[in-house]
């Protein structure tokens, strides 16, 4: 797919998205070039319609998007569940499991996740796979560095050090951590990988969703249009 399509996909995914927020609602915000389009949508929704909703950014660069779209912006302390939230994804597989954190904001999404009564995940057909192979990122605590790596090598990962780009030195995190980046090959045991990343003293969170399919609708943006993926 080449980039312009591949761009009109993710806009079509987005909009869609933007479609299913309802007046009043308290949405959570992702991070990623997708969910733009989802609130560049909601801002013309809010400008057009008179749309009124609160966001709930899960990073500094989804904050900034909203605010430049007129979305007002509230917190989980504030809104601790959620109706719904919008997010992207680095794979999807068939029963709606998910890697993300190319964005390094995984550890947030999760908790935006977590507290929202639905979860919209916005991707092209690029992100939809068999079996999720990506990159998994994990959010480590800096002093506990070494010791996390030796364990997720331990697990069969090639764990790699997320580096700046225009920055000297590792990516910091907006909650001031590490990513760490960990190719697994073929994941078999999504769940399983995950319980075990959790286990590691000092890995904060990674990048696998996989408890929360059940609430889970995967917009798939096409060319011309999009289709939505659920188990319900």
């Amino acid at each position: 797919m080449n980039k312009a399509r591949q761009e009109e996909s993710k806009r079509n995914a987005g909009y869609h998205a933007a479609g299913m927020v309802e007046d009043g609602m308290v949405v959570g915000l992702g991070t990623g070039s997708t969910v733009f389009f989802a609130m560049e949508r909601l801002g013309e929704r809010i400008a057009g319609e008179g749309l009124s909703i609160v966001g709930v950014p899960t990073s500094y660069q989804a904050a900034i998007r909203a605010r430049r779209y007129g979305i007002a912006l509230s917190s989980l302390d504030e809104h601790p569940v959620l109706d719904i939230a919008i997010d992207g994804a680095d794979q999807v597989d068939p029963d709606l499991r998910l890697i993300k954190g190319r964005g390094a904001a995984h550890l947030r999404e999760k908790c935006v996740c977590d507290a929202a009564r639905k979860v919209v995940i916005v991707a092209d057909q690029t992100k939809m796979v068999e079996t999720l192979s990506a990159p998994v990122p994990v959010e480590v605590l800096p002093f506990a560095l070494e010791s996390v790596s030796r364990r997720l090598a331990a697990l069969g990962a090639s764990p790699i050090l997320r580096e700046g780009v225009k920055k000297d030195g590792p990516v910091i995190t907006d909650n001031g951590n590490f990513i760490v980046d960990c190719d697994f090959g073929m994941i078999d045991d999504p769940g399983g990988l995950e319980a075990a990343i959790a286990a590691i003293p000092g890995a904060l969170e990674c990048g696998l969703f996989t408890a929360y399919k059940e609430k889970i609708w995967v917009i798939v943006g096409e060319e011309k249009g999009c289709r939505v993926i659920s188990l319900h």
